[in-house]
């Protein structure tokens, strides 16, 4: 599924490890809500990532974006995760149906075993998407990969941040019609 720029997201509510629920729209954010949607506990792409994000968060909330990163891993993975990577400001969700990942437009692979770091991949699981959510659920900013490696940088994007605050940038890329 492809999501366009300027339009309504897809439905999203999974469980926390804080022991409430994140469902997007509920308690919208002051600029966005970013959803950072990770592999899982066997990734160490997505460690070395979150770590990065867990630092970072504070920036993010200084803006007026809440953060949550989220994954297919059941709650003990998660909170594996979390205590991983020293998590006292990043919020994580866990439990994400793989439906669900699709229908964000999510690409889903299939397990080949234990990864470079000794953890069994989960038979099917998603990989890695970025986005930036309006508080009326529309989509600001995505990015979706088919592999673990190369993405985007958490600098650039509070960056980026600060100047579509400063000048008003439009989301673009939401043109569907004749090319």
């Amino acid at each position: 599924m492809t999501l366009l720029p300027r339009q309504p997201v897809p439905a999203l509510d999974v469980a926390t490890l804080d022991g409430a629920r994140f469902a997007l729209g509920v308690a919208p954010p002051l600029t966005f809500d970013m959803i950072v949607f990770y592999r899982g506990l066997h990734c160490p792409v997505c460690t070395k990532y979150l770590t990065e994000l867990e630092r970072l968060v504070p920036e993010f909330e200084q803006r007026g974006v809440r953060v949550i990163a989220i994954s297919s891993d059941g709650e003990g993975r998660a909170r594996e995760m979390a205590n991983k990577i020293g998590a006292q400001r990043l919020r994580f969700g866990y439990g994400l149906a793989l439906a669900a990942a699709r229908d964000w437009g999510l690409n889903i692979s299939t397990s080949r075993g234990k990864t470079s770091i000794g953890i069994e991949e989960p038979p099917l699981f998603s990989e890695p998407g970025l986005f930036l959510v309006r508080p009326d659920r529309t989509l600001y900013w995505a990015s979706t990969q088919t592999m673990p490696f190369a993405r985007p940088h958490f600098d650039e994007i509070l960056a980026a941040i600060d100047f579509v605050q400063k000048h008003d940038y439009p989301a673009r890329g939401e043109y569907t019609g004749p090319v």
